[in-house]
């Protein structure tokens, strides 16, 4: 049961990512196709086709390696100095094949000269280019707030779960009360497991976060109000200050350092909270948040990929993943012990999370991805500007094919990034549980 459940999540998952991919072409698609440009495949993964149908102009299709997608744009550069004009597909390594066939304008047709990429507006180029991320970007934000507000999630909450007995500093966690420690401020007040904090110090509390704050501000006689068996009780707590672990600022705990501040003594129970959409979009702010940092701090997980892929070193639990990581935690989510509401709820992150990095990924200003032909087409409108400003001649178009030495750096460097990860997903996998 545990190994179909498995290979079910696997599932789930590769069916998100392909949704995601074809959504993301979707929008190169339409857009593409709304300013006149001529589409003649438009295709969801790399390698042999296994299903391809053509509508009108466009060849639809399948292939058999779920990596990545792409939709072919006639006239993606501008022609070269012998005239010719050549096509480019919005998938950096098919486009990198195409760069080089030297042939690739013989396919064009009869009035295609009038539908080429090229030759739309700088905007128009932009809205394309932009729309296969925005996309993405709509996707993740649809996803995380319906799991935020539908399903909800595991949240610490302003239910009492343990009381401290005394006072230890949380850089000597864990040990056992010598008789030589003061009893903790929540022991001697009366709190017990299973309150409920209502209010501190009469203002009503709601957010683990806020009554974390409110505490850590506070030392001296407080008053804690909690309901506890049906009954409204105000506890008197005298805080004082303590060790405790530096916070993030949304209840969760910076490992590894600390700070002096009011201290209480209890811990909070766990739970899955449904989040109005003020907090649901600004808990999804903050994992767009976490998200930039990730993809800044990349190049400095790269030793940390290298010694777990080739050495012995254990995988750290917020190491980049690729798609077979991150399919092999999707198979993991539905083996977890928890109802299948949440299982669900967590496999729609994942894809919410996938969809989130495509999008910030893709709008690095770099070729071959789409910001990088987005950069390449606000240089001409300025350009174009500038030569009307000074009264010269209009530059033209400008030619992005002169920077695909570039691309070609970017694309290998991505290509052996991409192998390490996936080394690291098979030799030492991230896993969610033990």
């Amino acid at each position: 049961m545990t190994a179909l459940m498995f290979i079910l999540g696997i599932l789930v998952f590769v069916i998100g990512l392909l949704f995601s991919i074809a959504w993301h072409e979707l929008g190169h698609f339409s857009t593409a196709r709304m300013f006149g440009v001529r589409v003649p495949q438009f295709m969801v993964g790399f390698g042999p086709t296994i299903w391809s149908r053509k509508r009108k102009e466009t060849e639809f299709g399948i292939k058999a390696i779920p990596l990545g997608g792409y939709i072919r744009m006639i006239g993606m550069f501008p022609p070269g100095d012998d005239g010719k004009l050549r096509k480019r597909s919005t998938s950096p390594f098919r486009g990198m094949i195409e760069d080089a066939r030297a042939a690739a304008f013989e396919e064009l047709q009869p009035g295609d000269e009038k539908r080429l990429f090229y030759t739309r507006k700088p905007w128009q180029r932009v809205i394309v280019m932009f729309a296969g991320p925005a996309q993405n970007l709509i996707l993740a934000v649809v996803i995380f707030l319906g799991v935020l507000m539908g399903f909800g999630i595991n949240t610490q909450t302003t239910t009492v779960a343990t009381v401290s007995e005394c006072v230890i500093s949380q850089s000597e966690e864990p040990r056992d009360c010598r008789d030589t420690d003061r009893p903790a401020p929540a022991a001697e007040a009366g709190l017990l497991p299973g309150d409920v904090i209502v209010a501190f110090d009469g203002e009503p509390i709601e957010e683990w976060s806020t009554l974390q704050q409110r505490i850590r501000d506070t030392t001296g006689e407080a008053t804690i109000t909690v309901e506890r068996d049906g009954a409204t009780l105000d506890l008197r707590a005298d805080l004082i200050q303590n060790q405790v672990a530096r916070t993030d600022g949304d209840g969760g705990y910076v490992e590894g350092e600390y700070v002096t501040a009011g201290f209480l003594g209890f811990s909070p129970a766990s739970g899955i909270v449904k989040q109005d959409f003020p907090q649901a979009v600004d808990r999804m702010g903050d994992i767009m948040t976490t998200g930039v940092e990730a993809l800044v701090d990349i190049p400095s997980e790269v030793p940390g990929l290298w010694n777990a892929a080739l050495g012995n070193a254990e995988r750290e639990q917020d190491s980049p993943m690729g798609v077979v990581g991150a399919a092999r935690v999707g198979g993991e989510i539905f083996t977890l012990d928890i109802p299948a509401s949440q299982q669900v709820a967590t496999a729609l992150f994942l894809v919410a999370g996938f969809n989130l990095s495509l999008f910030l990924f893709n709008m690095l200003p770099l070729l071959p991805l789409d910001g990088g032909h987005i950069a390449g087409a606000l240089w001409e409108s300025l350009r174009r500007k500038l030569a009307r400003l000074r009264k010269r001649p209009d530059p033209g178009p400008f030619d992005v094919a002169q920077l695909m030495p570039v691309a070609y750096v970017v694309a290998g460097v991505f290509i052996c990034f991409t192998l390490l990860v996936l080394a690291a997903d098979i030799v030492s996998p991230v896993r969610l549980t033990g």
